[in-house]
């Protein structure tokens, strides 16, 4: 089935924005299904396009991870800002960038896991946008994990960060736009600051591959609509000193470190998937450079894979595996954050982490984390638009 997405809408005419003065936040996956991108369709559609805004790895998705975009100075053309900077306060528009602007167009591919930012991005401009007046209209566009399986808790209360700007479980199974809704109600913004385009065509149940819809890869590693698959669970692997196979051709498929032993990690059983035993060297980032045991995860079966358990008890079997000498949980700066370890905000809490220290079992912690799952699947109900 073909699915036209918001963007698409937009350019074949189903909306009116001639002579609006537009402030559009995008990337390079925002294009339509012929491949042009956002900024000429708003244009041709009659618009003055006044401002650019960049989220994180900036607007030709170029920055690696964590990595600080600065704002461009223009003599000519639309502004460019920045929302992805040095400081967590540049992580939402100033007042001053949303000038000459009267209507903020949102235009992002995200892949469907609480951590990936575009999401939350998108929340802080519509907060800013609503204070001042300025109408948010997001195109919308699939989730390419689907919308009718929910994996992992939300975070309990005193996690919410750039990872989790609110409580929503990790794999949401929402599309941008019905975040933007959430968004909006547990705000009280006016209903007429936010107008979602809704897509055509797209149904729950569909995966990105079923869209008919070209990827172009949103951030520098998730090239593939594979990568996103497991992403919910691969990124838990961001909050360890493991390489969660940056500098791969691969990553979160394949991760791994120094020490591993690939056969022994392989050994764990996962639904709908095969865990390949494999020796690997990351061209950057965590052991670049160096030999490490880890595996690959071939997914077959995606509607019986679940990311986030596979996971988390792929991470609780390779920890033991590490050097003594090699401390296992990432300690550096993650997102903005220095006192709160990565693993926390990633997992949504300390609990995880205090288990694989002591290296004990899961089963309760994974038992409750479905059971959050399922409270959320339900509590997002007023939310859907599909």
């Amino acid at each position: 089935m073909t699915v036209a997405t918001g963007l698409d809408r937009l350019a074949r005419g189903d909306l009116n924005i001639k002579g609006r003065k537009v402030g559009l936040l995008t990337h390079p996956a925002s294009v339509d299904r012929r491949l042009v991108h956002a900024k000429e369709i708003v244009r041709s559609a009659g618009a003055e396009l006044i401002a650019l805004f960049g989220p994180e790895h900036g607007l030709d998705a170029a920055a690696q991870d964590m990595i600080g975009v600065a704002a461009e100075q223009t003599t000519s053309g639309p502004r460019i800002h920045s929302l992805y900077g040095e400081y967590a306060s540049d992580l939402a528009p100033r007042p001053s960038h949303l000038e000459g602007i009267d209507l903020i167009i949102v235009d992002l591919q995200d892949v469907g896991s609480r951590y990936y930012t575009y999401v939350w991005t998108t929340a802080f401009m519509l907060r800013v946008a609503a204070r001042l007046g300025v109408e948010v209209m997001v195109l919308d566009r699939p989730n390419p994990l689907g919308g009718d399986v929910v994996e992992g808790a939300p975070q309990r209360p005193g996690y919410r960060s750039f990872i989790g700007a609110y409580e929503v479980a990790t794999r949401h199974g929402m599309t941008i736009g019905e975040i933007a809704t959430m968004v909006r109600e547990h705000e009280r913004l006016d209903e007429a600051s936010l107008t979602v385009v809704k897509m055509d065509g797209w149904k729950r149940e569909m995966l990105f591959t079923e869209t008919g819809l070209p990827w172009v890869l949103p951030s520098p590693n998730m090239p593939t609509p594979d990568t996103a698959i497991v992403y919910p669970g691969g990124c838990l692997i961001e909050g360890t000193t493991m390489s969660e196979g940056r500098g791969t051709t691969r990553p979160f498929e394949i991760f791994g470190a120094p020490g591993v032993d690939p056969r022994a990690l392989a050994e764990l059983e996962v639904e709908g998937a095969t865990l390949r035993p494999l020796r690997f060297e990351p061209t950057f980032q965590k052991h670049a450079k160096q030999s490490c045991g880890g595996v690959q995860v071939h997914v077959h079966d995606r509607a019986r894979f679940r990311s986030v358990e596979a996971y988390y008890r792929l991470i609780a079997r390779a920890i033991p595996m590490l050097p003594e000498e090699q401390f296992p949980w990432r300690t550096e700066e993650y997102e903005y954050e220095t006192k709160r370890p990565a693993i926390d905000l990633l997992a949504g809490g300390p609990a995880y982490r205090q288990l694989v220290n002591d290296r004990a079992s899961l089963e309760d912690y994974l038992a409750k984390d479905k059971e959050g799952a399922a409270r959320f699947a339900e509590a997002r109900a007023p939310w859907l638009l599909y």
